[in-house]
């Protein structure tokens, strides 16, 4: 049938599916609707967990599949509020037929500036017509858009990682100058979209313009959906709505910015520490359910009444870097961390057994990088491999009390790492708890 494009009998099928078109789109509209709905709160709760757990690369895609899906949800509510509007005014057509202005008997005046600005009836419901159908295509093109943006950024991340952040000096300047190229055609692109093809009408500018439009529509993957942008700007009207709806998502992502100080002092924040405590330092508190996780490390609750504390540390993949780099010995040659699969098409046994016979070793090197103080007292810690009540893998430990006296303490929990064959200490946390003895 593609290659029928321009048979007569294809372009009639067309324009039939064309008058028809907005039955599907009601229903497409009342499916996906119901569907994102269901997959904007698991979606937003999956992400607060990477985010915790510091997986940058799952936590960005979730943060897109989010953003696409709010997207998508507010224009698909925004098309079937439209869609009821343009079916109640044919409803009334059918009733009342177009406007009569004379019926109404207003002064000359009125009349007229009615005729004008109302016109018929008609072009009234074809004026709906047109912004449901161009509202409910853009929808998918916008998040596209949001693609390409986000595969802009990641192509910059992965050259500064895999080429700048390198011993070797040809691939740090090949990654340089990579980056460079991708960061000026982004704004080169950034200034074609906005204008709507300003750099592409010139001849001097589309011959600078062109190898960069060339290079970005395989990193932004605009091969794919092209042909809808340029239906969308040989059209005055859809021209129009393009310009109209990315102003208004900058002002929606502003207006849900904004919030209320009650003081210039005092701020709950993400984390807790001396005059704050955080929801995410203890488990009594967090609701999963709610999008609460551990952030870096946990207590019980608020007030220990028992000679013992427990301490849980979320894991994350850098611990295990800080690891290798005070142990070196224990870097697998074969490093399966990351996205991977049960299937093996070869015998792995031998990994297994000398990663099985080096978890002391590595279990050691990880009670030896963290340390504890109450205060000023340092306590020793003997971790095992566990799971929060919030499903979050990490280690636990457990503290004695038994020399700390009742009141108001500060657990900090600090981690060793290198840098530059220095041993330096980060805070990883710092969490105040009231200790009183039963």
């Amino acid at each position: 049938m593609s290659q029928d494009y321009n048979n007569p009998a294809f372009k009639k099928l067309l324009q039939k599916l064309q008058e028809e078109s907005w039955q599907l789109e009601l229903l497409i509209s009342g499916f996906a609707i119901f569907g994102l709905f269901q997959a904007a709160n698991p979606l937003g709760i999956a992400a607060q967990e990477a985010r915790n757990n510091e997986q940058i690369f799952l936590f960005i895609i979730l943060i897109v599949a989010s953003v696409s899906c709010y997207i998508l949800l507010f224009n698909l509510l925004l098309h079937v509020i439209l869609r009821g509007l343009w079916i109640g005014a044919l409803g009334l057509r059918y009733v009342s037929g177009d406007i009569d202005y004379e019926e109404l008997k207003y002064s000359p005046r009125f009349t007229k500036y009615l005729r004008k600005k109302i016109g018929s009836f008609d072009r009234y419901i074809g004026s709906l017509e047109n912004y449901c159908s161009i509202i409910f295509a853009i929808s998918f093109l916008l998040i596209f858009y949001v693609i390409a943006f986000t595969l802009t950024i990641a192509s910059i991340a992965l050259i500064a990682f895999y080429l700048i952040d390198n011993d070797n000096s040809i691939l740090m300047t090949v990654g340089i100058i990579l980056v460079i190229f991708i960061v000026f055609g982004m704004f080169f692109t950034f200034i074609d979209f906005i204008t709507q093809g300003w750099l592409k009408k010139k001849k001097w500018t589309s011959a600078i313009y062109f190898p960069i439009y060339w290079v970005f529509s395989f990193i932004t993957l605009s091969f794919l959906y092209r042909p809808l942008v340029y239906n969308f700007l040989d059209n005055k009207f859809g021209r129009r709505i393009s310009l109209i709806l990315v102003p208004l998502y900058f002002l929606i992502l502003i207006g849900t910015s904004l919030r209320y100080e009650k003081s210039n002092y005092i701020k709950l924040g993400t984390s807790s520490n001396e005059f704050r405590a955080n929801t995410s330092n203890y488990e009594d508190l967090l609701d999963k359910d709610k999008g609460q996780f551990i952030r870096n490390a946990a207590i019980p609750s608020k007030v220990i009444s028992e000679n013992y504390l427990k301490v849980f540390i979320v894991y994350n993949e850098y611990t295990e870097d800080v690891i290798f780099d005070f142990k070196p010995e224990l870097k697998p040659k074969n490093d399966v961390r990351g996205l991977g699969s049960d299937i093996r098409f070869s015998n792995d046994f031998s990994d297994n057994s000398r990663r099985d016979s080096l978890r002391p070793i590595y279990m050691k090197t990880l009670n030896d990088i963290y340390s504890f103080k109450v205060d000023s007292l340092e306590l020793d810690s003997e971790f095992v491999i566990s799971e929060s009540k919030t499903g979050q893998f990490g280690f636990e430990t457990y503290l004695d009390l038994k020399d700390v006296a009742n009141g108001k303490h500060l657990l900090k929990v600090y981690r060793k790492r290198l840098r530059n064959k220095d041993t330096l200490y980060s805070r990883r946390a710092t969490i105040p708890f009231w200790h009183f003895k039963d």
